[in-house]
């Protein structure tokens, strides 16, 4: 499996320093258990784990980790020269070996502001904090207890269930229904309220369960893709971590384009065997061609098994997904590509957190690590580029927009013809309605019921395609891209005013992110179903 393409799914560890010497064997099962089975259930996906390296439950978790062959990155408190300091001759040397064989070592930047110069306390808690904002799921060596100093494993676990934490110059919005942390009981001192390695899932475990399978259905597809051929990014960039979202970007554009490719070729199928039923029940009902029955059926049959295969396939909703997912890292890849050190996942909506938790939960994982290089100009490269996208898109959805319009039109127009016909037929033939037929034009019933034939052949073909248009929702892609178009100049100007500012960055990738957002709200509207 091609794994550059692929989301790691990263396992975040806290636990207990002191750990009792007769609970390790018990404590080390449990864990290797714990991640084989996680590899066991997702096995279209690399994993990663997440570890302060501190003595006890820590570098248990790290031993498990290289036995299964699974990285670590180091993710520490402190500077190693300062941090070492923490650790006996035994867990030294541990350190360093891990640290050694680790895929990143680096220091857990702040999430929070200090209260004055930061103190060790503080240190560890962004640590914690860092691991928890980081992690699809936590993996906690504790026994249950509460925290008593804000930063330990207690703590760390209220972060990742309720979010217990303030980032600086923003207020805790984490939506707590997507987390789940793995509590392998570890006891202290002569507690023993149950055996040590006891494993209890805290949280919601299904939801984290749903989104980890989503990780790993995106996982599969885009491993079995091509090698990318064209850059996200101007220039080629040593920065592992900006490689890995570029390549993860790609691979989810391609696949949104795939599923999006299909569900069109479904609404298309949907519009066109809908039409077919109509009119045959009206050459059943009204010309008395019994055999459209079957012609009936066949299109009902066909239109089951379109469904069938839109659920099979679920083209809608990775048409979305992967579409938001491309997005996201686009937008984070160019922050990070600017030197800004602003978070794109702190800046989704509640309404993003919550129904694609997943695609957070992936711009987190990838995030991971300290970034190399230095700041570039994203003036020409992001915001130029999308205002010329739009204004690009905006043209292709005007020019749809038109073509539905002329056939609705024309549509529209040949039923007017055929009920001003059906009418001067009836008012000079027919002698329904009161008046005397100026001539005798044989069976009236027959001229009758082929009038009826083609006027709700006419009405059922513009009803379909107006649905089928409606589906790709053009007139809100019309406006989407013209107030993204103008939103794009306007940024460009602020740059060359103000300058490449982290305001002027948040500000950009905000609108983008809830413009995406405002997207996929509408899509998901979009079903392929029966009512075209």
């Amino acid at each position: 499996m091609s794994k550059e393409k692929t989301i790691p799914i990263t396992i975040g560890v806290t636990g207990h320093r002191a750990v009792r010497e007769e609970d390790r064997e018990a404590l080390y099962a449990a864990v290797m258990s714990e991640l084989k089975l996680l590899r066991e259930l997702y096995p279209n996906s690399p994993f990663v784990m997440l570890n302060s390296l501190a003595e006890g439950a820590d570098q248990l978790c790290a031993d498990a980790a290289r036995e299964q062959e699974i990285p670590i990155v180091a993710v520490l408190p402190m500077d190693a020269e300062l941090y070492e300091k923490d650790f006996s001759p035994e867990g030294l040397e541990r350190f360093r070996f891990h640290c050694a064989h680790a895929r990143q070592v680096f220091t857990a930047p702040f999430t929070e502001s200090p209260d004055g110069a930061p103190d060790r306390h503080f240190l560890f808690r962004q640590a914690g904090i860092y691991l928890v904002t980081h992690s699809h799921l936590m993996l906690a060596l504790w026994d249950g207890g509460e925290g008593k100093d804000g930063c330990g494993t207690a703590d760390v676990v209220d972060f990742s269930l309720h979010g217990s934490f303030t980032p600086s110059g923003s207020v805790p919005l984490r939506s707590d229904s997507k987390e789940a942390v793995i509590h392998i009981f570890t006891p202290r001192g002569s507690h023993t309220e149950e055996p040590a390695g006891t494993c209890h899932i805290l949280g919601n475990r299904q939801a984290v369960a749903d989104e980890l399978k989503k990780t790993d259905d995106f996982n599969r597809l885009a491993a079995a893709l091509p090698p990318p051929r064209r850059r996200l990014l101007p220039e080629d960039t040593a920065d592992p971590v900006l490689s890995a979202m570029e390549s993860v970007y790609l691979a989810a554009s391609s696949i949104s384009t795939s599923a999006a490719a299909t569900f069109r070729k479904i609404l298309a199928q949907l519009a066109v065997t809908s039409t077919i039923v109509t009119v045959a029940f009206l050459l059943y009902d009204e010309a008395e061609a019994i055999w459209m029955i079957y012609v009936c059926g066949l299109m009902v049959l066909a239109d089951w098994l379109a469904q069938r295969y839109a659920r099979k396939t679920d083209c809608h909703r990775r048409y979305i997904e992967c579409r938001a997912l491309a997005e996201c890292l686009r937008v984070q890849a160019f922050l990070s590509y600017a030197g800004s050190d602003v978070q794109a996942s702190e800046l989704l909506t509640w309404t993003q957190q919550e129904e694609t938790a997943w695609i957070k939960d992936a711009l987190c994982a990838l995030s991971v690590g300290s970034h190399s290089g230095r700041p570039h100009d994203i003036l020409e490269c992001w915001v130029e580029d999308q205002r010329r996208y739009h204004a690009g898109a905006h043209n292709k959805a005007e020019r749809s927009a038109d073509t539905s319009g002329r056939v609705v039109g024309t549509a529209l127009i040949v039923s007017v013809g055929l009920y001003v016909s059906a009418l001067l037929f009836e008012l000079l033939f027919g002698g329904e309605l009161g008046l005397r037929p100026v001539a005798d034009v044989g069976n009236v019933e027959t001229y009758r019921t082929w009038l009826k034939i083609v006027l709700g052949g006419i009405s059922a073909v513009t009803l379909f395609v107006a649905n089928y248009y409606g589906k790709l929702s053009l007139s809100r892609q019309l406006s989407d891209h013209d107030k993204m178009a103008r939103f794009y100049g306007e940024v460009a100007e602020q740059i060359r005013r103000r300058g490449q500012t982290d305001e002027v960055l948040t500000v950009l990738a905000r609108e983008e992110l809830i413009e995406n957002g405002n997207w996929c709200s509408y899509q998901r509207d979009n079903t392929p179903d029966f009512s075209l």
